[in-house]
């Protein structure tokens, strides 16, 4: 009796422990895939769109290598940022320069605190990163013979309390005590600038002994999108258009790798089989202010300028974009990278043949998400490091770094920062991984109801509202392509009847704008959620002086604009009665943020419950 009840109870654990299994890998399959589509959909919209939008002046790319002019006025601080006065009733913390260790250490003590550096100290501190990293290589080449041992980190993306989490456990940066970021500080979280502030303010006091590679969020159209344009804009609005201008330029000129003894190759993304280090060592990496907006002509050795997508070695854009887009695969060859719409998918083969070229041993990259943090492949020889815990939901992942010893044997440190003050047990954790997953993908399954609608009809021939299954997954697969397992998530998703079908509909039936107005048709409330995320960064473009106002003709335009690039079949009269709706003073603008926010999808029963 006392065995058979060991074993009931041990198959009631094991099957509950693989119940909670399958729903935290179902969820953070969900997650992937909508980040992935979001990544596709930013690649899409701007590669046609961002032509009409003269962001950033074209310019030529020289691939000779690139010497620092000595006497450049666009280095200094202009008057209007010396002017920037610090009032006295700020009591936030105030720096000095050339920095000291003290002056750092207060930064990270405000931000801790959750104080705000003035934006006269944020423009000093920018001007000054910058005069340090135009002196820098395109690659970095640094030693542990200087140190014991070297720590890398991956994406932080705005998690202040992982980039303290690590220098808690491993100290802050110093002569002794070297790092290697390894790019993607901005976007996603709400601490992106205090992120780069810190980091900054380390780099100065230790040029060498703290290095920072370039990610694919950093890019200032990367940042419209995902968030960090926003945050700048909302904590420093006067200064916001200053200092968003400083860290483009910045951006640009981070280094795109660095290699430890010669051995490890450090950067964000990945390899492809035509990767040349040598060609990127030489290239002007600061003319290349975004990979989704490259310039028109690439200037070469003999001053000739030629088409940048056939100039005789690969396109300069191309190679940037393999090496901070990419991502490993267990299978062989080089792929184009489908999921994200930018780098390849890269095979063990791709590896060797790279270390082969360049006697290298190991490669060390960031951008993707790993459940613990890290993750090896390639036979050892692929090592992946993402340092943001929590990175979707509360107790999604765990961050880690890596301490890289002389010998060069890899030593990973995990942690897990969590914001609850009682530890949540398993269930509760995969609770809240599983409702922050489905809620973002019921919010897209709403902004392709249309779509779906359509796609559900071709398998109901007798018009019941209901399908089998089988036909419900394929319907669901072929309108969002995002590779899940919609047989599993059918039960979250939608109901079925006494027989065993698809009730289709259920699909949307807790799901609703936030503010539902008379004057927008369906199928235009469906387009503005749908397309809400890229319009609100189009609007930000043109809203010059960051107010939140356009005018009414400004918006019109744009809309137009916008549709037929996109393809979009929605009637102009609907959007213009919808706006003028909205203008309630009649002064002509509208508050576009607000306009937008009225789209945004919310769920009937979560809004119940609160």
């Amino acid at each position: 009796t006392v065995i058979r009840a060991a074993i009931l109870i041990q198959n009631w654990y094991r099957s509950t422990m693989a119940r909670i299994e399958m729903r935290r890998l179902y969820s953070l399959s969900i997650f992937r895939s909508i980040e992935y589509a979001d990544e596709q959909d930013q690649l899409q919209v701007f590669s046609p769109f961002l032509f009409f939008f003269p962001l950033v002046p074209d310019s030529s790319i020289s691939i000779t290598p690139s010497v620092p002019e000595v006497a450049d006025i666009s280095l200094n601080l202009t008057e209007s940022e010396k002017e920037i006065d610090v009032p006295d009733s700020y009591y936030g913390p105030r720096l000095s320069f050339p920095l000291s260790a003290g002056d750092a250490d207060t930064l990270l003590q405000a931000f801790r605190n959750d104080q705000l550096l003035h934006a006269h100290y944020v423009l000093q501190l920018l001007s000054e990163t910058r005069k340090v990293l135009r002196l820098l290589p395109n690659i970095n080449s640094i030693s542990t013979s200087y140190s014991k041992e070297i720590t890398i980190c991956g994406d932080l993306h705005g998690s202040l309390d992982d980039l303290l989490m690590i220098f808690y456990k491993n100290g802050l940066p110093s002569q002794q005590n070297r790092y290697v970021f390894n790019g993607d500080y901005v976007d996603r979280g709400e601490n992106s600038m205090e992120i780069l502030l810190i980091l900054f303010a380390f780099f100065l006091l230790y040029p060498n002994d703290l290095h920072l590679n370039r990610g694919n969020h950093e890019d200032y159209i990367m940042n419209l999108r995902y968030g960090f344009t926003k945050e700048v804009l909302r904590k420093y609005k006067d200064h916001s258009k200053q200092i968003l201008f400083l860290l483009r330029d910045i951006f640009s000129w981070l280094p795109l790798a660095t290699i430890i003894d010669s051995k490890v190759l450090v950067l964000h993304g990945g390899i492809s089989d035509t990767t040349d280090l040598n060609f990127l060592k030489k290239l002007q990496r600061n003319k290349l202010k975004s990979l989704l907006r490259p310039p028109k002509s690439v200037k070469g050795k003999e001053d000739q300028k030629e088409d940048i997508f056939t100039t005789s070695k690969q396109s300069i854009s191309q190679q940037i974009l393999d090496i901070l887009w990419s991502d490993p695969r267990n299978y062989n060859g080089c792929r184009p990278n489908k999921a994200r719409g930018a780098g390849c998918y890269f095979g063990p083969d791709v590896t060797t043949k790279l270390f082969e070229k360049y006697n290298l041993k190991m490669l060390i990259r960031s951008h993707e998400f790993k459940r613990e943090g890290y993750d090896i492949c390639h036979g050892g020889k692929v090592i992946t490091i993402f340092s943001a815990s929590n990175y979707f939901a509360e107790g999604s992942n765990r961050g880690a770094y890596i301490k890289l010893n002389p010998e060069l044997v890899p030593r990973f440190v995990q942690y897990q920062v969590s914001r609850f003050r009682s530890r949540l047990n398993l269930q509760e954790r995969v609770g809240n991984i599983e409702l922050s997953a489905l809620k973002s993908l019921r919010e897209m399954i709403y902004a392709h109801k249309s779509e779906l609608t359509s796609a559900f009809a071709k398998y109901d021939l007798n018009g019941t509202g209901s399908i089998s299954v089988h036909d419900w997954a394929a319907a669901m697969e072929s309108v969002l392509q995002l590779e899940l397992p919609w047989r599993i998530l059918r039960p979250q998703l939608a109901l079925t009847n006494l027989n065993g079908e698809v009730d289709f509909m259920s699909c949307f039936c807790d799901l609703k704008t936030d503010q539902p107005m008379r004057e927008a048709s369906p199928a235009l409330v469906e387009t503005l959620c749908r397309y809400r995320k890229d319009l609100e960064i189009i609007f930000n473009i043109m809203d010059k002086d960051q107010s939140g106002l356009i005018s009414f003709e400004e918006f019109s335009q744009t809309w137009r604009l916008f549709t037929s690039q996109m393809g979009i079949d929605v009637e102009d009269d609907a959007l213009e009665k919808l706006v003028l709706s909205i203008d309630h003073n009649r002064d002509g603008h509208i508050d576009f943020h607000e306009f937008l926010e009225a789209f945004h999808v919310v769920h009937r029963l979560e809004k119940q419950a609160n």
